[in-house]
């Protein structure tokens, strides 16, 4: 009994595992086959651990250099000290601690957050344009935009002389519009635009087996659904 029990294994004491998704049998695999002697019986012994990793992910087996994939993990998870014949490239043990290089994130700082990137990017883009009528439609379309923005972030209302003015700041004094005849949309045909938006997660009303939300904040079923139960019951 006592010598059954020293044979006893426990996670704190077994080895780290370097793919832990193939489990320790087949590391212990790898191992013992790093440990052999003959270089022919080795090759087979890789060649018949490949045949095991395939088998464990059978959605791969279509993927572009799934094989050379496979051998590169059985490298790594040797600890690069098998020595065998390989189809492929032997990775070196640089490549997995090399670090990539740092990402500097974009600084954008504009002024006017509320507008966002992309109305920028139109202003841009309509800048680029020559002086036509496809041009002038794009400028108050932009226009209108940056007026539906303003008031989602004001919830209140704004000229649209503040707004031509914005434009033209932006667009570095090369889109004016305040010279113009132009009227920009209502400001509340905007605001229901954007209500309707907000709200699109609200549940119905007039539908039959679907929640209602009342003013107090608290779920019920409609008039239907409430006869119904009644008839049922």
């Amino acid at each position: 009994m006592i010598e059954e029990v020293s044979y006893l294994e426990y996670n704190s004491q077994r080895s780290h595992l370097i793919i832990p998704e193939y489990g320790r049998h087949l590391q212990k695999l790898i191992d013992q086959a790093t440990a052999i002697e003959d270089r022919e019986e080795r090759n087979k012994a890789a060649r018949y651990i490949i045949s095991v990793m395939g088998s464990l992910n059978p959605h791969l087996r279509d993927v572009l250099d799934f094989q050379h994939k496979l051998w590169d993990q059985l490298f790594i998870m040797s600890d690069f000290n098998l020595d065998v014949d390989s189809p492929y490239p032997i990775p070196s043990k640089d490549i997995l601690t090399q670090k990539p290089d740092r990402l500097n994130y974009p600084q954008n700082f504009p002024k006017y957050r509320f507008y966002g990137n992309n109305i920028k990017y139109m202003i841009d883009v309509a800048n680029s344009w020559d002086d036509s009528e496809l041009k002038n439609a794009l400028v108050l379309v932009i226009a209108n935009h940056m007026k539906k923005c303003y008031l989602s972030w004001n919830k209140d209302t704004v000229t649209d002389e503040v707004i031509f003015e914005h434009l033209m700041e932006l667009s570095g004094g090369k889109l004016n519009l305040s010279k113009s005849n132009e009227e920009l949309s209502n400001t509340q045909d905007l605001m229901k635009v954007n209500k309707k938006v907000s709200n699109k997660t609200q549940f119905t009303a007039n539908k039959p087996g679907i929640l209602k939300k009342n003013t107090n904040g608290k779920n019920h079923l409609n008039k239907n659904n409430k006869n119904t139960f009644k008839k049922n019951s």
